[in-house]
């Protein structure tokens, strides 16, 4: 077994035993390879582990590592970055998911370049839990109308919501900060829209994310090692 393998299995046991703690089925939570950075080798080496799902955050990063794995038939890429609006036709042709929208016209130019050919793009709407300046996402007020607005366009299909909260070592800190993306999710589903995925919880803070219900956690270092 590879060391990624390795790191594979201690992560998903570590999802399993949290999703456990919170009262949840062990596979309540589903795992995103964050593969940023890391060359495709690393990523064929984790799917031969079992991995499927992976997230890339820069647009030619994506673009190269599904031509470089177009041999891998059931891999499944995750665009989970900032999306800039002339780069929004990359990730439309090339992505299975999309879970860094934060402004209605990113998401109209997805829905317009998505090849009439492929399955409609899984999306997130990304929000701003922690009010961070530096950080994406719309306001928490701003993502009910945008959710409303994202899930009426065509070969689109919205499926949840996404957040990187500020780092804090004040766990109850960090689980309010989930727990506004929870609490944005129920009002949704009151309103009609019914939403299954919680993009939130990375490498360091994946119990908390998973205590307060998040459906899929993105982890890289835990599984790849640090970044340089």
């Amino acid at each position: 077994m590879s060391e990624i393998e390795k790191a594979r299995q201690a992560v998903l046991a570590r999802i399993a035993a949290a999703s456990l703690a919170a009262g949840r089925a062990a596979d309540a939570c589903q795992l995103l390879a964050v593969s940023k950075t890391f060359p495709a080798d690393a990523v064929r080496r984790c799917y031969a582990g079992g991995q499927r799902a992976f997230g890339e955050n820069y647009v030619q990063e994506l673009v190269e590592k599904v031509a470089a794995l177009r041999d891998l038939a059931d891999i499944e890429w995750h665009f989970i970055g900032p999306l800039q609006s002339n780069k929004t036709r990359l990730v439309a042709e090339h992505a299975h998911w999309m879970h860094s929208i934060e402004r209605l016209k990113i998401a109209e130019r997805l829905s317009e370049q998505r090849p009439a050919s492929l399955p409609p793009l899984q999306v997130c709407v990304q929000v701003n839990v922690s009010g961070e300046a530096s950080k994406s996402g719309c306001a928490p007020e701003d993502a009910i109308a945008l959710a409303e607005a994202v899930a009426a366009l065509p070969r689109l299909h919205l499926r949840g919501l996404m957040c990187i909260p500020e780092p804090t070592e004040d766990q109850a800190q960090l689980a309010s900060q989930f727990a506004k993306l929870r609490s944005l999710q129920a009002e949704l589903a009151q309103r009609g829209l019914v939403l299954d995925t919680l993009s939130m919880g990375m490498s360091a803070d994946l119990e908390t994310a998973i205590a307060e219900g998040a459906t899929l956690v993105r982890v890289g270092t835990a599984l790849f090692g640090a970044r340089h």
